[in-house]
């Protein structure tokens, strides 16, 4: 479960203050939002990657301010699972290595054949020995989704994952993000631009209304 209260943040020369937040187990909220509204802050803030300027962000009842920056790292690795609006991966290895950084950064055994597991249920396992560049946009972006998910964590987190993606594949992924969320217990929250999606959720944020 995730929650946030009186979530606010500072830049030099703009400053957001968010809405609370809370989505349990298995919930699923889109954070809707245009351009300059403080998406990705507020994302970054619920993942522990920004802190906030007021305000808290708790993760199964552990506050993230509380936490040192050592022990932010290896929470958010264990607990946070993130889809990035780009897909970054560490480009010289293969997809099954690069899910396995993500577990041995987390301090988790390297588990192969969980890796095998989830790149199967996303349907990208023919791909596991290779690298990611070879992969298109849509493959990619279920790698990334596979490598949220590869250390069970307790909120899934997406920016923009449908942005660059064409209706069929849109509504694909956001099918996938909910599945594999509710497959692993997880909290998803989505935030975007995309009105396409909306029909999927019925907890719906809208930043700078």
């Amino acid at each position: 479960m995730l929650s946030s209260t009186n979530i606010s943040f500072q830049y030099p020369n703009a400053g957001f203050q968010f809405p609370d937040v809370s989505v349990a187990d298995k919930g699923h909220c889109l954070v809707l939002g245009k351009s300059g509204t403080g998406k990705t802050t507020f994302l970054h803030l619920l993942a522990g990657l920004l802190t906030p300027k007021t305000g808290e962000i708790s993760i199964d009842g552990q506050v993230l301010r509380r936490l040192s920056a050592s022990q932010l790292d290896q929470y958010r690795g264990k607990k946070i699972g993130i889809v990035f609006q780009k897909s970054y991966f560490i480009q010289a290895v293969s997809v099954i290595e690069n899910l396995a950084w993500s577990q041995y950064l987390a301090g988790y055994p390297i588990d192969r054949d969980r890796i095998i597991t989830l790149l199967k249920r996303l349907g990208v396992d023919h791909h596991a020995h290779h690298r990611p560049s070879g992969l298109s946009i849509g493959e990619q972006q279920r790698v990334s989704i596979a490598r949220a998910l590869i250390n069970k964590p307790s909120v899934i987190l997406a920016d923009e994952p449908t942005s660059a993606l064409d209706d069929e594949n849109a509504e694909e992924v956001i099918h996938l993000l909910e599945e594999q969320a509710s497959l692993e217990n997880a909290a998803l929250i989505i935030v975007t631009h995309d009105a396409r999606i909306k029909s999927h959720f019925d907890q719906q944020i809208l930043l700078g209304a």
